[in-house]
Protein backbone atom coordinates (compact mmCIF):
# COMPACT_ATOMS: atom_id res chain seq x y z
CA UNK A 1 0.00 0.00 0.00
CA UNK A 2 1.94 2.94 -1.63
CA UNK A 3 1.64 6.82 -0.16
CA UNK A 4 3.42 9.69 -1.26
CA UNK A 5 5.78 11.64 1.39
CA UNK A 6 4.16 15.23 1.72
CA UNK A 7 7.77 16.89 1.89
CA UNK A 8 10.04 18.39 4.27
CA UNK A 9 8.89 18.17 7.73
CA UNK A 10 9.04 21.92 9.72
CA UNK A 11 12.25 20.53 11.84
CA UNK A 12 15.74 22.02 11.11
CA UNK A 13 19.24 20.22 12.57
CA UNK A 14 20.92 22.00 15.16
CA UNK A 15 23.61 24.41 14.15
CA UNK A 16 26.33 22.24 15.12
CA UNK A 17 25.19 19.46 13.27
CA UNK A 18 27.90 17.49 11.39
CA UNK A 19 27.10 18.30 7.33
CA UNK A 20 27.67 14.93 5.47
CA UNK A 21 30.31 14.67 2.79
CA UNK A 22 28.36 13.93 -0.70
CA UNK A 23 29.66 13.63 -4.26
CA UNK A 24 28.79 15.81 -7.24
CA UNK A 25 26.34 13.39 -8.32
CA UNK A 26 24.20 11.19 -6.57
CA UNK A 27 24.31 7.47 -6.11
CA UNK A 28 21.77 5.58 -7.61
CA UNK A 29 21.91 2.20 -5.94
CA UNK A 30 19.02 0.73 -4.04
CA UNK A 31 19.74 0.18 -0.96
CA UNK A 32 18.54 -2.44 1.66
CA UNK A 33 19.03 -2.25 5.31
CA UNK A 34 17.88 -4.87 8.04
CA UNK A 35 18.18 -3.13 11.36
CA UNK A 36 18.41 -5.60 13.98
CA UNK A 37 15.81 -5.42 17.75
CA UNK A 38 16.88 -4.61 20.96
CA UNK A 39 16.29 -5.16 24.41
CA UNK A 40 16.23 -1.89 27.31
CA UNK A 41 17.48 -4.13 30.62
CA UNK A 42 17.21 -0.79 32.18
CA UNK A 43 18.26 2.48 33.38
CA UNK A 44 21.32 3.43 36.02
CA UNK A 45 19.67 6.99 37.02
CA UNK A 46 17.00 8.12 36.12
CA UNK A 47 16.60 11.37 38.34
CA UNK A 48 20.47 12.59 37.26
CA UNK A 49 21.18 12.66 41.30
CA UNK A 50 24.89 13.37 39.86
CA UNK A 51 23.50 15.51 36.90
CA UNK A 52 23.72 13.05 34.33
CA UNK A 53 20.23 11.84 33.46
CA UNK A 54 19.30 7.98 32.41
CA UNK A 55 22.43 5.87 31.14
CA UNK A 56 21.10 2.29 30.01
CA UNK A 57 22.00 -0.81 29.69
CA UNK A 58 21.14 -2.78 26.49
CA UNK A 59 21.31 -6.08 24.34
CA UNK A 60 20.67 -6.38 20.83
CA UNK A 61 18.94 -9.61 19.93
CA UNK A 62 18.32 -11.90 16.80
CA UNK A 63 15.21 -12.85 15.14
CA UNK A 64 13.55 -9.65 14.92
CA UNK A 65 14.15 -7.06 12.41
CA UNK A 66 12.93 -3.91 10.54
CA UNK A 67 14.40 -4.40 7.08
CA UNK A 68 13.75 -1.11 4.37
CA UNK A 69 14.85 -1.02 0.87
CA UNK A 70 15.14 2.37 -0.75
CA UNK A 71 16.20 3.55 -4.54
CA UNK A 72 15.60 5.94 -7.14
CA UNK A 73 11.85 6.03 -8.42
CA UNK A 74 11.52 7.03 -12.36
CA UNK A 75 10.42 10.66 -12.62
CA UNK A 76 12.14 14.33 -12.29
CA UNK A 77 13.80 15.61 -9.26
CA UNK A 78 12.22 17.17 -6.75
CA UNK A 79 9.05 14.95 -7.85
CA UNK A 80 6.94 13.19 -4.93
CA UNK A 81 8.51 10.16 -3.01
CA UNK A 82 7.01 7.16 -2.82
CA UNK A 83 6.65 4.61 0.23
CA UNK A 84 4.78 0.81 -0.03
CA UNK A 85 4.37 -1.82 2.65
CA UNK A 86 2.22 -5.11 2.45
CA UNK A 87 1.45 -6.27 5.99
CA UNK A 88 -0.75 -4.48 8.17
CA UNK A 89 2.05 -4.05 10.76
CA UNK A 90 4.29 -2.15 8.44
CA UNK A 91 1.78 -0.14 7.10
CA UNK A 92 0.83 1.41 10.07
CA UNK A 93 4.88 2.62 10.10
CA UNK A 94 4.58 4.32 6.71
CA UNK A 95 3.82 7.64 8.24
CA UNK A 96 6.59 7.49 10.45
CA UNK A 97 8.95 6.49 7.42
CA UNK A 98 7.70 9.43 5.78
CA UNK A 99 8.26 11.85 8.41
CA UNK A 100 11.90 10.43 8.43
CA UNK A 101 12.64 10.52 4.78
CA UNK A 102 11.31 14.29 4.54
CA UNK A 103 13.97 14.84 7.48
CA UNK A 104 16.39 13.76 5.60
CA UNK A 105 16.01 15.52 2.53
CA UNK A 106 15.42 18.70 4.47
CA UNK A 107 18.77 17.96 6.57
CA UNK A 108 21.21 16.09 4.36
CA UNK A 109 20.06 17.86 0.78
CA UNK A 110 21.36 16.34 -2.24
CA UNK A 111 21.47 18.31 -6.02
CA UNK A 112 19.32 16.70 -8.36
CA UNK A 113 18.08 13.91 -6.63
CA UNK A 114 15.23 11.91 -8.05
CA UNK A 115 12.01 11.28 -6.11
CA UNK A 116 12.64 7.94 -4.61
CA UNK A 117 10.60 4.41 -3.51
CA UNK A 118 11.04 3.19 -0.21
CA UNK A 119 9.64 -0.04 1.29
CA UNK A 120 9.07 -1.69 4.19
CA UNK A 121 9.25 -5.43 3.77
CA UNK A 122 9.35 -6.32 7.86
CA UNK A 123 8.98 -3.71 10.91
CA UNK A 124 9.97 -4.71 14.41
CA UNK A 125 6.83 -4.93 16.79
CA UNK A 126 6.17 -1.00 17.47
CA UNK A 127 6.22 -0.38 21.06
CA UNK A 128 6.96 -3.56 22.72
CA UNK A 129 10.10 -3.02 24.30
CA UNK A 130 12.53 -3.78 20.48
CA UNK A 131 13.24 -0.57 20.09
CA UNK A 132 11.01 -0.40 16.55
CA UNK A 133 11.06 3.48 16.28
CA UNK A 134 15.02 4.14 16.34
CA UNK A 135 15.64 1.17 13.96
CA UNK A 136 13.00 2.58 11.72
CA UNK A 137 14.90 6.12 11.28
CA UNK A 138 18.42 4.57 11.51
CA UNK A 139 17.44 1.95 8.68
CA UNK A 140 15.92 4.89 6.53
CA UNK A 141 18.43 7.15 7.51
CA UNK A 142 21.34 4.61 6.43
CA UNK A 143 19.37 3.72 3.04
CA UNK A 144 19.53 7.34 2.15
CA UNK A 145 22.67 8.02 3.05
CA UNK A 146 23.98 5.30 1.01
CA UNK A 147 21.64 5.89 -1.94
CA UNK A 148 23.15 8.74 -2.15
CA UNK A 149 27.31 8.21 -1.72
CA UNK A 150 26.55 10.44 1.84
CA UNK A 151 29.33 9.67 4.44
CA UNK A 152 27.77 10.58 8.01
CA UNK A 153 27.95 8.92 11.35
CA UNK A 154 25.06 7.01 12.86
CA UNK A 155 24.92 9.36 15.74
CA UNK A 156 24.60 12.32 13.23
CA UNK A 157 21.78 10.73 12.12
CA UNK A 158 20.09 9.80 15.25
CA UNK A 159 20.38 13.20 16.32
CA UNK A 160 18.76 14.64 12.61
CA UNK A 161 16.05 12.03 13.62
CA UNK A 162 15.33 12.93 16.74
CA UNK A 163 16.40 9.50 17.88
CA UNK A 164 18.24 8.53 20.90
CA UNK A 165 17.22 11.26 23.46
CA UNK A 166 16.46 9.06 26.60
CA UNK A 167 18.91 6.11 25.90
CA UNK A 168 21.93 5.07 23.34
CA UNK A 169 21.53 1.49 23.25
CA UNK A 170 19.48 1.51 19.94
CA UNK A 171 22.25 3.58 18.42
CA UNK A 172 25.15 1.61 19.35
CA UNK A 173 23.50 -1.28 19.29
CA UNK A 174 22.40 -0.54 15.08
CA UNK A 175 26.36 0.08 14.67
CA UNK A 176 27.42 -3.13 16.49
CA UNK A 177 25.15 -5.54 18.72
CA UNK A 178 26.20 -6.77 21.35
CA UNK A 179 25.48 -6.18 25.38
CA UNK A 180 25.46 -2.31 25.58
CA UNK A 181 26.18 0.39 28.14
CA UNK A 182 25.84 3.92 27.65
CA UNK A 183 26.14 6.91 29.71
CA UNK A 184 22.83 8.83 29.43
CA UNK A 185 22.51 11.60 27.06
CA UNK A 186 24.45 14.83 27.19
CA UNK A 187 23.21 18.51 28.31
CA UNK A 188 23.79 19.88 24.72
CA UNK A 189 21.41 17.01 23.33
CA UNK A 190 24.30 14.85 22.26
CA UNK A 191 23.53 11.40 21.95
CA UNK A 192 24.68 9.18 24.74
CA UNK A 193 28.16 8.21 25.24
CA UNK A 194 28.96 4.26 24.46
CA UNK A 195 30.85 3.17 27.63
CA UNK A 196 30.98 -0.56 27.21
CA UNK A 197 30.47 -3.05 24.68
CA UNK A 198 30.28 -7.01 24.82
CA UNK A 199 29.63 -10.27 23.57
CA UNK A 200 27.12 -12.63 25.43
CA UNK A 201 28.71 -16.34 25.09
CA UNK A 202 27.10 -17.45 21.94
CA UNK A 203 25.35 -20.69 23.95
CA UNK A 204 23.02 -18.21 26.11
CA UNK A 205 19.78 -17.45 24.92
CA UNK A 206 16.68 -15.00 25.80
CA UNK A 207 13.16 -16.48 26.17
CA UNK A 208 10.75 -14.03 25.34
CA UNK A 209 6.42 -13.41 26.65
CA UNK A 210 5.01 -11.24 24.18
CA UNK A 211 1.41 -9.76 24.29
CA UNK A 212 0.37 -8.50 21.63
CA UNK A 213 -3.11 -7.13 22.43
CA UNK A 214 -0.55 -4.16 25.13
CA UNK A 215 1.38 -1.66 23.67
CA UNK A 216 4.16 0.19 25.75
CA UNK A 217 3.76 3.73 26.80
CA UNK A 218 5.87 6.12 24.09
CA UNK A 219 5.51 9.47 23.17
CA UNK A 220 3.38 11.95 25.19
CA UNK A 221 2.34 8.86 27.39
CA UNK A 222 5.76 8.18 28.24
CA UNK A 223 6.62 11.94 28.62
CA UNK A 224 3.49 12.07 31.26
CA UNK A 225 4.31 8.72 33.13
CA UNK A 226 7.87 9.82 33.66
CA UNK A 227 6.94 12.95 34.94
CA UNK A 228 4.69 11.56 37.58
CA UNK A 229 6.97 9.18 39.09
CA UNK A 230 9.02 9.90 42.26
CA UNK A 231 12.61 10.83 41.93
CA UNK A 232 14.68 7.48 42.22
CA UNK A 233 16.91 8.37 44.37
CA UNK A 234 20.41 8.47 44.97
CA UNK A 235 21.47 5.47 47.03
CA UNK A 236 18.91 3.50 44.68
CA UNK A 237 21.11 4.83 41.54
CA UNK A 238 24.11 4.08 43.56
CA UNK A 239 22.79 0.48 43.63
CA UNK A 240 22.16 -0.15 40.29
CA UNK A 241 24.88 1.07 39.00
CA UNK A 242 26.61 -1.14 41.23
CA UNK A 243 25.00 -4.33 40.28
CA UNK A 244 25.86 -3.17 36.52
CA UNK A 245 29.22 -2.50 37.09
CA UNK A 246 30.50 -5.22 39.11
CA UNK A 247 28.04 -7.77 38.78
CA UNK A 248 26.48 -7.83 34.99
CA UNK A 249 29.07 -6.80 32.81
CA UNK A 250 32.00 -8.92 35.05
CA UNK A 251 29.70 -11.99 34.91
CA UNK A 252 28.89 -11.17 30.99
CA UNK A 253 33.04 -11.12 30.12
CA UNK A 254 33.66 -13.81 32.50
CA UNK A 255 30.62 -16.28 30.47
CA UNK A 256 29.30 -16.67 34.18
CA UNK A 257 25.70 -16.87 33.61
CA UNK A 258 24.86 -17.39 37.26
CA UNK A 259 26.04 -14.02 38.51
CA UNK A 260 24.71 -12.65 35.56
CA UNK A 261 21.09 -13.48 35.82
CA UNK A 262 21.12 -12.44 39.19
CA UNK A 263 22.73 -9.07 38.20
CA UNK A 264 19.78 -8.91 36.14
CA UNK A 265 16.74 -9.74 38.06
CA UNK A 266 18.19 -7.61 40.94
CA UNK A 267 18.32 -4.47 38.21
CA UNK A 268 14.61 -4.95 36.92
CA UNK A 269 13.39 -5.87 40.57
CA UNK A 270 14.49 -2.29 41.67
CA UNK A 271 13.19 -0.73 38.58
CA UNK A 272 10.12 -2.29 38.53
CA UNK A 273 9.04 -1.13 41.88
CA UNK A 274 10.41 2.44 40.73
CA UNK A 275 8.14 1.82 37.39
CA UNK A 276 5.42 0.31 39.18
CA UNK A 277 3.04 3.37 39.75
CA UNK A 278 2.74 4.21 35.93
CA UNK A 279 1.87 0.63 34.96
CA UNK A 280 -1.27 -0.67 37.16
CA UNK A 281 1.03 -1.05 40.64
CA UNK A 282 3.18 -4.30 38.70
CA UNK A 283 6.60 -4.26 37.40
CA UNK A 284 5.37 -5.50 34.13
CA UNK A 285 3.02 -3.26 32.05
CA UNK A 286 0.63 -6.63 30.67
CA UNK A 287 -0.89 -8.82 33.81
CA UNK A 288 -0.63 -11.51 31.43
CA UNK A 289 3.06 -10.83 31.09
CA UNK A 290 3.32 -10.57 34.51
CA UNK A 291 1.96 -13.84 35.74
CA UNK A 292 3.82 -16.28 33.11
CA UNK A 293 6.89 -14.25 34.50
CA UNK A 294 6.40 -15.50 38.38
CA UNK A 295 6.05 -18.44 37.04
CA UNK A 296 8.64 -18.49 34.90
CA UNK A 297 10.63 -17.05 38.10
CA UNK A 298 9.97 -19.54 40.28
CA UNK A 299 10.02 -22.77 37.90
CA UNK A 300 13.64 -22.00 36.39
CA UNK A 301 15.43 -23.01 39.56
CA UNK A 302 13.51 -26.18 40.54
CA UNK A 303 13.80 -27.65 36.79
CA UNK A 304 16.99 -25.98 35.89
CA UNK A 305 18.89 -25.62 38.76
CA UNK A 306 19.64 -22.30 38.24
CA UNK A 307 18.44 -18.56 38.53
CA UNK A 308 16.88 -16.93 35.40
CA UNK A 309 17.33 -13.52 34.49
CA UNK A 310 13.79 -12.19 34.68
CA UNK A 311 12.75 -8.62 33.38
CA UNK A 312 10.72 -6.23 31.03
CA UNK A 313 11.99 -4.49 28.22
CA UNK A 314 11.43 -0.87 28.24
CA UNK A 315 7.91 -0.10 28.60
CA UNK A 316 7.12 -3.50 27.41
CA UNK A 317 4.90 -5.44 27.14
CA UNK A 318 7.50 -7.88 26.48
CA UNK A 319 8.91 -9.43 28.97
CA UNK A 320 12.70 -11.35 29.02
CA UNK A 321 14.27 -14.21 30.97
CA UNK A 322 17.75 -15.01 30.26
CA UNK A 323 18.99 -18.12 30.30
CA UNK A 324 22.19 -20.37 30.18
CA UNK A 325 21.38 -22.40 26.66
CA UNK A 326 18.94 -23.23 23.95
CA UNK A 327 18.33 -26.74 25.94
CA UNK A 328 17.25 -24.10 29.25
CA UNK A 329 15.35 -22.14 26.72
CA UNK A 330 13.26 -24.57 25.65
CA UNK A 331 12.74 -26.81 28.78
CA UNK A 332 11.31 -23.90 30.26
CA UNK A 333 9.11 -23.00 27.14
CA UNK A 334 7.97 -26.56 27.40
CA UNK A 335 6.68 -26.65 30.81
CA UNK A 336 5.42 -23.35 30.75
CA UNK A 337 3.14 -24.23 27.99
CA UNK A 338 2.24 -28.08 29.11
CA UNK A 339 1.30 -26.45 32.48
CA UNK A 340 -1.24 -24.08 31.43
CA UNK A 341 0.73 -21.26 32.23
CA UNK A 342 0.28 -19.12 29.00
CA UNK A 343 -2.96 -17.69 28.49
CA UNK A 344 -4.26 -17.54 24.65
CA UNK A 345 -2.85 -15.20 22.36
CA UNK A 346 0.84 -14.54 24.77
CA UNK A 347 3.40 -15.86 22.46
CA UNK A 348 6.88 -17.31 23.75
CA UNK A 349 9.88 -17.21 21.86
CA UNK A 350 13.35 -17.58 22.28
CA UNK A 351 15.94 -15.77 20.51
CA UNK A 352 19.89 -15.72 20.44
CA UNK A 353 22.08 -12.67 21.57
CA UNK A 354 23.40 -10.59 18.18
CA UNK A 355 26.85 -9.72 18.20
CA UNK A 356 26.37 -7.53 15.09
CA UNK A 357 24.59 -4.75 14.20
CA UNK A 358 22.44 -3.66 11.18
CA UNK A 359 23.69 -4.97 7.85
CA UNK A 360 23.63 -2.70 4.68
CA UNK A 361 23.62 -3.99 0.98
CA UNK A 362 23.34 -1.92 -2.51
CA UNK A 363 21.10 -3.50 -5.25
CA UNK A 364 22.76 -1.25 -8.02
CA UNK A 365 21.69 1.20 -9.99
CA UNK A 366 19.56 -0.74 -11.87
CA UNK A 367 17.41 -2.56 -9.38
CA UNK A 368 14.07 -1.73 -7.59
CA UNK A 369 13.02 -2.75 -4.67
CA UNK A 370 11.79 -6.00 -4.01
CA UNK A 371 11.87 -8.69 -1.24
CA UNK A 372 15.33 -10.24 -0.43
CA UNK A 373 16.15 -13.77 -1.36
CA UNK A 374 16.11 -16.27 1.18
CA UNK A 375 20.10 -17.14 2.84
CA UNK A 376 21.01 -14.49 -0.07
CA UNK A 377 24.23 -12.95 2.49
CA UNK A 378 24.36 -9.28 3.23
CA UNK A 379 27.42 -7.46 3.96
CA UNK A 380 28.55 -5.65 7.37
CA UNK A 381 27.24 -2.10 7.64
Amino acid sequence: MPIASKGPMDRRPSPDFPPAEAPAEPRLAVAEVRAPGRLHLGFLDPAATLGRRFGSLGLVIAGFETVVQLGPLAGPAGGPDRLEADSPAARAELPRAAAHLAALRQGLPVPHSPPLRLRLDQVLPAHAGFGSGTQLALAVGRAYAAVHGLQIDTPSLARLLGRGLRSGVGIAGFDQGGLLLDGGPGRGGQPAPLLARLCLPADWRVLLVLDPDETGLAGDRERSALASLRPLSQAQAAALCHEVLMRVLPSAADGDYEAFALGISAVQALLGAHFAPAQSGRAYLSARVASVMDWLAAEAPRRLGLPAGIGQSSWGPTGFVFLPSAHAAETLRAAALAAGQVPEGLQLQIVAPRNEGAALRLLGPEASPRPRPEGQPLATA
